[in-house]
């Protein structure tokens, strides 16, 4: 059956697409063939529903090698599990966000670029965090200790980020509530002082 516009595996003609095609084979094939692309037309656009929750269940698959290759590098490397979620896993898990933003700025829709990083942020926190800690009680029978630890940093870590969102409001009401370059370099600035700070306070404590 002919396939219209969506997903191909077919060979690219230029070096670098080669490359590339070649790095992402493995992924590619996989959701080649086990999600439906919509945009294939020709009665593909019933299997929605498909494409949706087969989607969900590789971003899942997906996201337990991240968190795994994420401990198991921090444990070689001698690096703390909380720097590795702060970092590594915090960038991975965002880069969808920041995909959508980017496209959404891109026409124009500015509002829906914030509301949609605000209410992914408000979703990890008001859902992403209760359910595995219910399924974890429900498994193990008992609480989850966080903080445990001279080194334990994740409580300081909760009012800087406070202190981040007042930061980032601030920002943006002296900005005029306009995402202009200024405002992104800023930004970038307050997540990396955040970033650098907590690194520090990680490998600099004693016990």
């Amino acid at each position: 059956e002919e396939e219209g516009e969506g997903a191909s595996l077919s060979f690219p003609a230029d070096c670098k697409g080669r490359c590339w095609y070649l790095l992402l084979f493995p992924i590619n094939a996989t959701l080649y063939f086990t999600v439906p692309d919509v945009r294939w037309k020709n009665g593909w656009e019933k299997w929605y529903l498909v494409t949706f929750f087969a989607s969900i269940i590789w971003i899942a698959v997906y996201a337990f090698f991240m968190v795994w290759f994420a401990v198991i590098l921090g444990d070689s490397l001698g690096i703390p599990q909380s720097v590795m979620g702060l970092t590594l896993l915090a960038m991975g898990t965002s880069v969808p966000d920041m995909i959508s933003s980017v496209i959404v700025t891109l026409h124009g829709e500015g509002d829906m670029a914030v509301s949609s990083s605000i209410g992914s942020n408000i979703f990890d926190i008001g859902f992403g965090l209760p359910l595995p800690w219910i399924l974890g009680n429900a498994a193990y029978g008992k609480g989850i200790a966080l903080g445990e630890g001279c080194g334990s940093t994740i409580f300081v870590d909760v009012l800087l980020l406070l202190g981040m969102v007042v930061a980032v409001v601030a920002t943006v009401h002296f900005a005029g509530w306009k995402l202009t370059r200024p405002l992104g370099i800023v930004m970038f600035s307050l997540y990396f002082l955040f970033i650098i700070q907590s690194l520090l306070r990680t490998f600099l404590v004693s016990c």
